[in-house]
């Protein structure tokens, strides 16, 4: 399988939440070898989508000639996207959004409808690709966090697309949590291994990484003590 990860944290190698998708990858190599080109997006120049819509009359030619080209065409060359990030603001970090704003030229101006709403018609065949979303956050409950990301993320690919979030994340980059961290990142990477086999997670191993890695109050007395210094 051919694998483009996206991430999309500022940070690059040190994001927290490439803790996970790391170990979400190790998961699907377990099962069979894969090919995987682990994008950092803030390391591209990608401009700003402009809403010409130039692209969506023309075949798919967008105004700006950066390094969207390129990405498009390993887009629809890969067999499935991984978008990695942390939350922001309920959304994802600025450089991915760029990113996926720029996804217009895939699609036309003429548009159909589809299951109750409408979506414009594509510019390119994207039909086998599947979509993950990896997501971390520093809240100690992921409740009243993650939907509304979850919510555009299943939007924008309503077709096989599979949603992995998870609190606690900054634990992931502090090497004394590594007895709760590297236990919870094994169970990350039992659901990459479920995900390539049958191309879900299990309900079980989602009920194993919905539980937090340590108590909500104990996270939030240890993580405040440090925004004190």
């Amino acid at each position: 399988m051919k694998i483009l990860a996206f991430n999309g944290s500022p940070k690059r190698e040190v994001s927290d939440t490439l803790h996970l998708t790391r170990a979400f990858l190790a998961g699907m190599d377990d099962f069979c070898e894969n090919r995987t080109h682990l994008v950092h997006v803030a390391d591209c120049h990608i401009e700003f989508c402009t809403g010409c819509f130039s692209c969506m009359r023309n075949g798919g030619n967008c105004i700006h000639d950066d390094d969207m080209r390129g990405i498009l065409e390993e887009i629809l060359a890969s067999d499935l996207l991984i978008f990695s990030f942390p939350l922001y603001c309920y959304g994802m970090p600025a450089p991915l959004k760029a990113l996926i704003d720029r996804t217009l030229p895939l699609s036309s101006l003429a548009m159909h409808r589809v299951d109750g709403r409408y979506e414009h018609e594509a510019q390119a065949d994207f039909s086998h690709l599947r979509y993950v979303m990896i997501s971390g956050c520093g809240f100690p409950s992921g409740s009243n966090n993650f939907e509304p990301m979850e919510q555009q993320f299943r939007r924008m690919f309503p077709n096989n697309a599979t949603v992995l979030t998870v609190p606690e994340s900054p634990m992931f980059s502090a090497p004394e949590a590594a007895p709760v961290t590297r236990p919870f990142l094994e169970k990350v990477r039992r659901a990459g291994f479920e995900y390539a086999r049958d191309g879900v997670i299990s309900a079980a191993t989602r009920a194993a990484l919905s539980v937090p890695m340590i108590p909500e109050a104990d996270y939030v007395a240890i993580a405040n003590a440090s925004a004190r210094g």
